[in-house]
């Protein structure tokens, strides 16, 4: 028996990148992934991926910028449908625009709000119920080292995976007493479609890949994984 089978586990930005090799990853580990992107067609690719391991995935299509109304009730939606949820992979992310801090404009700031930040927070109020109520509930948060280490022309960015990293980390001192762990997962450096955007003069070959990265989000999913509030580092 695979180690995830029988559980329902909700991937953000699984369209591409980390997100889709970690919903691949947690197919292959047995679960069952709901895949959560804007893009259809790139969603469906994933579907194809997991199906053709003998995995099943539901698609979501959203967009976490217009559509905070239909994100909040996908906790409830995905509880409906399959009884339970058992895991979080929150790998969503949105780069904006590198820019100093006094020339952010209000259009680029609401949009890494919506996506950076308040994504997260929907995904906490409407996730907890059923993550609560899984006999080993699960949550993964990517964040990013500029968090420890700001830089310049980062604060677009930075700023709201700061603030995602400040609200997983106060949802995990809230759940101790609950059989959900939630932690936090700095992939670093990888061949991403986001990584491109930031550094275009880098060779992709040099940094590690999605598929490279998805074991170690995978691995802190399984019911065994007992570390709780904490930042792990890709090894």
């Amino acid at each position: 028996m695979k180690p995830l089978e029988g559980s329902v586990a909700l991937v953000t930005g699984a369209s591409r990148g980390i997100g889709a090799a970690t919903a691949i990853e947690l197919a292959r580990l047995g679960a069952h992934c709901v895949l959560t992107a804007r893009t259809q067609g790139a969603l469906e690719e994933v579907d194809d991926a997991i199906r053709a391991l003998g995995g099943q995935a539901t698609l979501f299509p959203l967009d976490l910028i217009k559509d905070g109304e239909k994100l909040d009730m996908v906790g409830p939606s995905i509880a409906q449908r399959f009884g339970r949820l058992d895991i979080l992979v929150h790998a969503a992310g949105l780069l904006a625009k590198l820019t100093p801090v006094a020339h952010i404009m209000p259009r680029d700031w609401q949009e890494a709000v919506a996506v950076n930040l308040s994504a997260c927070w929907r995904l906490i109020r409407t996730c907890d119920p059923p993550l609560r109520a899984a006999p080993a509930g699960r949550a993964v948060v990517l964040t990013d080292g500029l968090v420890a280490e700001p830089r310049a022309y980062w604060g677009l960015y930075g700023f709201g995976k700061a603030g995602q990293e400040h609200l997983a980390k106060s949802w995990a001192a809230e759940v101790t007493t609950t059989p959900l762990r939630v932690n936090l997962f700095d992939p670093g450096p990888v061949a991403t479609k986001l990584r491109g955007m930031a550094m275009p003069g880098e060779d992709p070959a040099t940094l590690a890949q999605p598929e490279q990265v998805a074991p170690q989000i995978a691995a802190l999913c399984l019911p065994a994984e007992a570390r709780h509030g904490e930042v792990i580092r890709r090894h």
